[in-house]
């Protein structure tokens, strides 16, 4: 082939997939006759492509011998679309189905096109399907041509080194280790691009692999081993001079191996064979995972992020040292802290740390480290007295320590390695340190790393999962049910209490009744009397918890309207005793009493008054006890301090003199028994008064207050 070619791949409902035409070669020449490329359409058509709206599949072909050409390698890159039949302008007489499928294919004679011509091919594939019109492939043949004039030169590795860290972390490095053992690597994966891309991504971590796949789609080649030249020159300054004289890139695909990033069912007669070594295959068939171990000797699952080592030789072989995991960890933490999800191809920073080309390089200075290292090693061995060529490294220790001897034993057996062996210069350490990138003395960090590497490997995250999943279910449930009976518990109580609070205000109501009973029975038992005192009785010894309720808030407007109504009633009481005071004065008069002196009624009055002032407190301690608004101690102290001025007053004959006090009528409540005794109004004791905050020394009036329940 001259140049890239294009042709197009339908699903025939009868025939299954089958080539429809070609772009870009000479008439009446078919591709897939002369190269007997009949797996092609089962390659472009990739097995559940039919899930997606658009999907890629990557391949490679065995293209044969020419008159100007040796047989070799082509590679292919697919895009495959599908679209509802009834939509079709003209729907041809072959499509049954309600749904058409197709693929565009590009075969090229090099991978390194494939980056930048995939979002070609993305766009041609779709314009073409968005005509709806198959019969119309003016727009091929137009793309066709412009792949052989702009994709001379071009090389735009599109990788994917960022994700495959992000996504395996120190695993990268086991899986690079494993590339150069050349073992039977087998990754599956639901998406077929994503499939294919990983492993792409993973062989150009070996620097200039990319450029030299020439006999990678089949076992029986052996090209690149028949006409390679040892370099015999080296410029330091040049970098492909430095990475060919150190004998890379390490060939891993030649007699025996194979590479097929997409490899469908119909080649698995190839990896069985006996003379296919080793490969390293993609597919998209769960088939394959159940007879893994007879076609991998490792497995990488995409779809569960996961590796399987089924041979035990190769797992030993892949043990990671602790330089291993202390350098793969350096990059697994700078890719972690620039990641970008919206674009896993650039860290977040922009800056070269994280990036892709920081990537490769770094991957690059191990590989350069670990050759040089196995050189030494080598010259180690061969030397065994000591004596070194190189005075340099004359004391260094075996640094092939660092990368796992158990390593290098496998890889001294594989094809890969004698050819590096065989073609590169046994001196390679004068060129590059033999010694790992980040070699050193086991540290704490080592350690810790190395438990967290051995807890991992036993999967006990996927293991409890679903111990995980049922115990936060019975928390959840046990929860919900504590949280109900509380809440029951709780309710019970506040029901408890408020029939307590109930049957507690119910017994207050019955004792107020019963007191109430018995002040009344008290007051009709008293004689009426003309004079001016009303009885009152000593109430029995009550509880602390009786005689002192629990305080309630004030009503200030009960308190108000009571204080108002005690006020009518004090002056209508007031109005009709003073009037009766002024007659018994005219016959205190008539009947000729000294003046001056106080008359005998007077006295009894005085020392009733005194006598029935012991019992006044019951009656307001009653009012108490039935949570009064405070106006009956009130009437209390008043009473108890003109008692005992009225005691130290009381003089017979001749005269009776009381201190004087005047109260407002609001002072008295409704309910009240009011007392007025007539005094001498020229008192001696209006200074006394006056101390007392007596408003009216003057008066000839006074007055007390009493409770009534």
């Amino acid at each position: 082939m001259g140049g890239p070619v294009v042709c197009v791949v339908a699903f025939h409902h009868a025939r299954g997939p089958e080539i429809e035409s070609w772009f870009g070669v000479e008439d009446g020449l078919d591709p897939a006759t002369d190269n007997d490329w009949s797996s092609l359409p089962f390659m472009a058509l990739s097995d559940g492509a039919h899930a997606s709206t658009e999907e890629f599949s990557y391949f490679t072909l065995r293209r044969r011998s020419s008159s100007n050409a040796p047989a070799t390698s082509a590679f292919g890159i697919s895009c495959t679309r599908q679209m509802d039949a009834s939509q079709l302008f003209n729907r041809p007489a072959e499509v049954t189905r309600s749904t058409v499928q197709k693929a565009v294919v590009v075969i090229a004679d090099s991978p390194q096109l494939f980056g930048h011509l995939r979002e070609k091919l993305s766009m041609v594939t779709g314009a073409w399907f968005a005509q709806r019109d198959f019969t119309d492939v003016d727009i091929l043949k137009k793309f066709q041509e412009s792949l052989s004039v702009n994709l001379q030169d071009t090389e735009d590795e599109r990788d994917l080194y960022l994700e495959l860290i992000h996504e395996y972390k120190y695993q990268t490095l086991v899986l690079f280790k494993c590339c150069l053992l050349q073992p039977k690597m087998l990754f599956f994966g639901s998406r077929c691009e994503r499939l294919c891309m990983m492993q792409f991504s993973l062989i150009s971590l070996i620097p200039g692999l990319l450029r030299r796949l020439e006999d990678c789609a089949d076992p029986e080649f052996d090209r690149y081993e028949k006409s390679f030249v040892k370099p015999t020159t080296l410029k330091t300054s040049e970098r492909s001079s430095l990475l060919s004289y150190m004998g890379l890139p390490i060939q891993i695909f030649g007699k025996g191996s194979l590479f097929g990033p997409y490899t469908p069912l119909q080649q698995l007669d190839v990896l069985a064979d006996h003379g296919t070594r080793s490969y390293i295959v993609g597919s998209t068939n769960s088939l394959l995972l159940q007879q893994k171990d007879r076609y991998s000797d490792i497995l990488i699952n995409l779809d569960e992020s996961s590796i399987s080592i089924t041979s035990p030789s190769l797992r030993a072989a892949l043990t990671l040292s602790a330089a291993d995991r202390r350098w793969i960890d350096f990059l697994t933490q700078t890719v972690t802290s620039t990641w970008d999800p919206m674009n896993p191809s650039r860290p977040n920073t922009l800056a070269y740390m994280g990036s892709e080309e920081f990537i490769r390089l770094q991957f690059e200075e191990y590989l350069l480290a670990l050759l040089a290292s196995v050189k030494y090693h080598l010259y180690l061995i061969s030397n065994p007295t000591g004596l070194s060529v190189s005075p340099t490294h004359h004391h260094d220790p075996d640094p092939i320590i660092d990368f796992n001897p158990d390593w290098l034993a496998s890889w001294r057996t594989t094809s890969s390695y004698n050819l590096f062996h065989r073609t590169t210069d046994p001196h390679l350490f004068d060129i590059v340190e033999p010694r790992h990138p980040t070699a050193g003395n086991l540290s704490v960090e080592d350690i810790q790393r190395r438990i967290t590497q051995q807890i991992q490997t036993l999967h006990l995250d996927d293991r409890l999962a679903t111990t995980k999943e049922h115990l936060n279910k019975h928390l959840a449930t046990g929860r919900e049910k504590v949280g109900t009976a509380v809440g029951k518990v709780w309710n019970d109580i506040e029901a408890f209490r408020e029939t307590q609070q109930r049957r507690r205000a119910e017994q207050q109501q019955q004792r107020l009744h019963a007191l109430q009973k018995e002040g009344g029975d008290d007051v009709a038992a008293t004689p009426s009397r003309s004079s001016s005192v009303t009885s009152f009785r000593t109430p029995e010894k009550t509880p602390a918890a009786d005689r002192f309720p629990a305080a309630r808030a004030p009503d200030l407007a009960t308190a108000q309207a009571s204080v108002a109504a005690a006020g009518q009633r004090a002056g209508a009481y007031m109005s009709s005793w003073g009037s009766w005071a002024a007659e018994k004065r005219k016959g205190w008069g008539a009947r000729g009493g000294v003046p001056g002196a106080a008359p005998r009624g007077g006295a009894d009055v005085v020392e009733k008054v005194v006598m029935e002032g012991h019992r006044s407190p019951r009656k307001t301690k009653s009012r108490e006890e039935r949570g009064g608004d405070g106006i009956g101690r009130f009437s209390m102290l008043l009473y108890a301090w003109t008692v005992q001025i009225s005691i130290s007053k009381v003089r017979k004959p001749p005269n009776v003199k009381f201190p004087t006090f005047v109260a407002p009528p609001s002072a008295f409540p409704p309910d009240s028994s009011i007392f007025i005794l007539r005094t001498d109004p020229h008192t001696p004791d209006a200074a006394f008064s006056t101390s007392m905050g007596i408003a009216d020394p003057q008066s000839n009036i006074l007055c007390f207050s009493h409770d009534v329940p």
